[in-house]
């Protein structure tokens, strides 16, 4: 039979390279899933991984001269390991429920526990082995087929296998997994393997070659120029993958710690790998001495990989701009990735291009040299584990203790030795020789020195996140107090003229303002995420905290005398050494004994310790994140729950800020799946504190709390003073927010259908909001209390004085003024009082209470109904009805018009929460009142929603919606409409909830 043209088998190594790359990041994601993402939880998953690949490659360089037909074998292989990716998940959740249901809770030993883990790892073993067979075994087959051509043939299939990869990687990341899930992603790798063993079964199946064994005649000489070029290949592995590592956390500061970010990083590297390989191609076979070729290329690459920190420096400046010109929206979001891509290449291209030329460069020079074709698996083996030592090395050794300029000069010296060494070897001529040499030694000599001089990457630089917000300057003037490159992130403590941040790759986790008397918006939601838990559960007796950030939620936990141990852990151990820089706002954090700081995967804590708590506390960095959006999954919260005592709380941080709706209803039905019971709590504008249980969850008593004289003294600084001020932060328990979180539709966000990674970036980047949550609590309406019988009679304080502004809380003291000065003859001085509701109050005591001039009607009903919707909703129905009653009984009430007296009485109903008379009211004048504007007319409805649901009355709920909702105005219903429509669906459970998605993506088809 006719070999087909190699054209045709390099097309087919493009696809197996997507396919293969898809299976490194899928079964790496699933590993860590089970292993965790702490530093030594990767290396774990590096070294099954890629361990994997160069067993593999090292099996076939002893065994492929025993293969009569490469190709047939290379076929099987690759039908086996789609098979496999078939059935990959199925087995996987099998056997971790089974360690976690069965193995784990039998284990005393962390140890073991642990070791059950790695014996698991054992499932990848024999895919990853595989996997390391197929490039040897491809280029095996063309290399017997091509004799006259190996270098080429390697160096092609190099090119095309890595190009394929680059693909995958950008495929399987923006595409596959949000069509198919990971489950799917690895299924439809599995297809293409199926599909590519198929396809060269069919052609390869009639053809045999012989093997391309050693010469016999191989002299010493050529035996140790093999042994040193396959030491050579060991050692630029290792110094590239110091490269990538460096690379990656550099660039996680510029263009953000994203999985999607991650994404762009790897397929550029790895596109840098083909090219490299593409160009060198023809010179494989060509070049008069490969060994001297490469050595200019090591050169070259060190001395590449050493000028990317210069041109590194300049890359935040290149984000700047673009931040700045692109717009924040989708359409932005793609034009942001595609220049992260290019800012990523303007890094580590040039350097990964030398890199792409090692391979075949070595493999052709074997080859040459009579190695026989077992040099393919061989060189690709050592490259391999090169690339772990480099790893290894660099997130353990490297990064830690030299920092990333000195960690990228000591790969960048180990490539640039090579190539000396090469030139040293192999040009013979000694005047060529000691030319070359001088050369080369003056290049490194011009370059290394004043960058290990003079060159310092700018810290201020790296500590702005111009990824987020493109800008600078803000970060210019600002004192850098700790920086350290740790071993999953790069961490700094910065002081902004008195206010101190802690930042992970360059994005804020927290931040306390130190000077004196002051306190800052963050400080308030890490108290309270402490203290929240101890007020609804006063007898907890243990804690866990997920993440240290600042040290003060760990701080507030230990004010309780009733605590006996808080256990916090940590990922990054850099994290915990910044955070002592908040000393003293944080001191019990480091010197009670009661508390213990662990570092570790949150995951592999609770998974690896049979203890149980009574408060779990998770509070992590933000969704975006890559990484952390698997501590919001619906797997995590189940695992969690295993480790709460009876009647124990989890207490679950999440931002409004750079996300929407949906994906905080995406968490929360991930939540609610596993616990019946949460209530929700708004700690600031732009933050949510949600608190789960297996049973039901009673109301705070701060009473209790304040009984602690160091929780007393922390609450009071970032003064909650009283229950109202907590009462004003309770939004409502899952029977009332639920329905708006139905009306999105939105997928429980799973380890294995990664909603919130998958979306979380894009809009930090677009910067949606979600606040619109909390804004529920401070409509004209007091909807959420009123759908919430519990709550309707418990009030808000309206004493409250500060600096520290949270909207429902400045709108209790706004209708406090409202109140006593319609009340009180004797004005009080406004302070803060806008002067538009200043000038309303006027009007209203005017024309209403002095009775002047009462039935013209000119704009003092505007000022009522404005007034009424700043005063109803935020004080005890019995004080709102004081002002109404005094308006009912003024002499003027009973000559004033009907509409207008209808309107009073409907502002009234709603004051006492009177649910039959705001649903009768609202019914009526809307049916009415034609001539309103749409500002009143939603009121109406609001009004009349509520009243109904709140008096049991779906039906007629549904009535007033149906007739009402065409006459409003088309554009996206207002989060309180979702919520009323859904609350008015009848039904329960499921097909509820998909009725309730319904009805709005109808209403978005309009």
């Amino acid at each position: 039979m006719t070999m087909p043209p190699r054209a045709a088998f390099y097309l087919l190594f493009t696809a197996s390279g997507f396919a293969g790359l898809i299976y490194e990041s899928i079964w790496t994601h699933y590993l860590k899933l089970f292993l965790g993402h702490a530093a030594y939880a990767q290396s774990l998953v590096l070294i099954v991984f890629m361990g994997g690949l160069a067993a593999g490659s090292a099996l076939m360089s002893r065994r492929s001269a025993r293969i009569a037909n490469p190709l047939l074998a290379y076929a099987l292989v690759e039908a086996i390991v789609g098979a496999f990716a078939l059935v990959f998940h199925e087995v996987y959740a099998a056997s971790t429920d089974f360690v976690h249901a069965v193995v784990m809770p039998g284990l005393d030993s962390e140890a073991l526990a642990l070791t059950a883990k790695l014996v698991l790892c054992a499932l990848l073993l024999p895919q990853t082995v595989l996997l390391g067979m197929t490039f040897p075994l491809m280029s095996t087959g063309l290399v017997r087929a091509h004799p006259g051509a190996s270098g080429e043939s390697v160096a092609m299939l190099y090119f095309t296998n890595s190009l394929g990869a680059a693909a995958g990687v950008l495929v399987s990341g923006f595409v596959l997994i949000e069509w198919a899930g990971l489950p799917g992603t690895l299924r439809t790798a599995g297809l293409i393997n199926l599909g590519l063993a198929a396809v060269v079964w069919l052609i390869a199946r009639p053809m045999t070659s012989p093997a391309l064994g050693r010469r016999e005649d191989e002299d010493a000489g050529n035996a140790n120029a093999a042994r040193l070029l396959l030491a050579i290949a060991f050692f630029t592995g290792l110094a590239s993958f110091v490269y990538e590592i460096a690379w990656i956390r550099m660039l996680a500061l510029v263009l953000g710690s994203s999985t999607h970010s991650f994404e762009l990083m790897l397929s550029t590297f790895i596109l840098g790998l083909a090219l490299g390989g593409l160009a060198v191609r023809r010179l494989v076979d060509s070049v008069a001495s490969p060994e001297r070729l490469l050595g200019w290329v090591q050169v070259a690459m060190g001395l590449l990989a050493l000028l990317t920190l210069v041109v590194y420096d300049r890359s935040f400046q290149v984000m700047e701009l673009l931040m700045k010109g692109l717009a924040r929206t989708d359409e932005g979001y793609f034009f942001f990735n595609l220049s992260g891509q290019a800012v990523a290449a303007m890094v580590m291209l040039p350097a990964t291009f030398c890199a792409g030329m090692t391979l075949p460069l070595i493999t052709g020079a074997l080859l040459r040299r009579g190695a026989g074709e077992s040099a393919i698996g061989r060189v690709y083996a050592a490259n391999t584990l090169g690339a772990i030592a480099g790893v290894l090395l660099a997130v353990h050794i490297g990064l830690p203790a030299l920092g990333l300029k000195w960690a990228m000069v000591a790969g960048s010296a180990v490539d640039a030795l090579i190539g000396l060494a090469l030139l040293w070897r192999f040009v013979p001529a000694p005047r060529a020789r000691r030319l070359q040499l001088g050369l080369a030694g003056a290049l490194c000599a011009l370059l290394f020195l004043p960058v290990m001089i003079a060159f310092e990457l700018d810290v201020n630089k790296m500590t702005a996140g111009v990824f987020r917000h493109g800008e600078l300057t803000s970060s210019k003037d600002a004192k850098v107090l700790y920086a350290r490159d740790g071993k999953t992130s790069t961490v700094h403590l910065v002081d902004y003229g008195g206010t101190y941040s802690i930042r992970t790759n360059g994005k804020s986790d927290g931040s306390v303002v130190m000077r004196e008397g002051e306190r800052g918006s963050d400080e308030i939601t890490m108290v309270l995420t402490g203290a929240l838990p101890l007020a609804i559960k006063p007898d907890a007796r243990s804690a866990a905290l997920i993440g240290i950030g600042t040290g003060q939620t760990m701080h507030t936990l230990l004010q309780s005398m009733a605590i006996e141990r808080v256990e916090t852990v940590e990922i990054e151990a850099a994290m915990a050494e910044a955070a002592r820089g908040f000393s003293p706002r944080n001191a019990a954090a480091w010197a009670d004994p009661r508390g213990s700081l662990l570092i570790d995967d949150a995951k592999t804590f609770f998974s690896t310790r049979n203890r149980k708590y009574d408060i779990v506390i998770s509070e992590p960095s933000n969704p975006w994140v890559s990484g952390v959006s698997s501590l919001f999954t619906q797997e995590f919260y189940r695992r969690i729950r295993t480790h709460l005592n009876p009647g124990g709380l989890l207490v679950q941080w999440f931002q409004l800020y750079e996300i929407d709706t949906s994906l905080v209803a995406s968490m929360l039905a991930a939540l609610g799946e596993t616990f019946p019971h949460y209530a929700v709590y708004a700690p600031s504008d732009h933050d949510l504190l949600i608190v789960a249980s297996e049973t039901p969850i009673p109301a705070p008593r701060l009473d209790k709390a304040l009984e602690h004289p160091g929780l007393a003294r922390e609450l009071f600084t970032v003064q909650v003073m009283s229950a109202g001020d907590l009462d004003a932060r309770y939004l409502g328990n899952r029977a009332t927010l639920e329905p708006l979180f139905l009306t999105h539709a939105m997928p429980p966000n799973s380890d294995y259908y990664p909603v919130l990674d998958l979306n979380a970036a894009r809009h930090r980047y677009t910067e949606r909001s979600a606040i619109e949550v909390v804004a529920l609590g401070n409509l004209g309406v007091p909807v959420l209390e009123m759908l919430e019988p519990g709550r309707r009679d418990r009030p808000v304080n309206p004493l409250y004085a500060g600096s520290l502004s949270f909207d429902r809380i400045e709108n209790a003291r706004r209708a406090a003024y409202i109140r006593d000065a319609l009340l009180d003859p004797r004005t009080p001085a406004p302070v803060a009082i806008t002067a538009q509701m200043q000038k309303d109050i006027e009007m209203v005591r005017l024309r209403l209470l002095d009775c002047r001039d009462a039935r013209e009607q000119d704009v003092w009903l505007q000022a009522l109904v404005a007034l009424a919707q700043d005063m109803n909703p935020f004080l005890p129905a019995e004080d709102a009805d004081r002002v109404w009653k005094r308006i009912v009984e003024a002499p003027c009430h009973a000559g004033l018009a009907t509409t207008q007296q209808q309107w009073i009485a409907l502002l009234r109903a709603v004051g006492r929460r009177d649910a039959t008379r705001m649903a009768e009211l609202g019914a009526q004048m809307l049916a009415s009142q034609a001539e309103i504007s749409a500002a009143s007319r939603e009121f109406m409805w609001m009004a009349a929603l509520t009243g109904y649901l709140a008096a049991g009355d779906k039906a007629n709920a549904l009535k007033v919606w149906d007739y009402y909702a065409e006459r409003m105005a088309r554009s996206a219903p207002k989060p309180v409409f979702r919520l009323l429509r859904c609350h008015a669906e009848p039904g329960s459970g499921a097909a509820r909830a998909a009725a309730c998605g319904r009805v709005f993506e109808a209403w978005a088809r309009r």
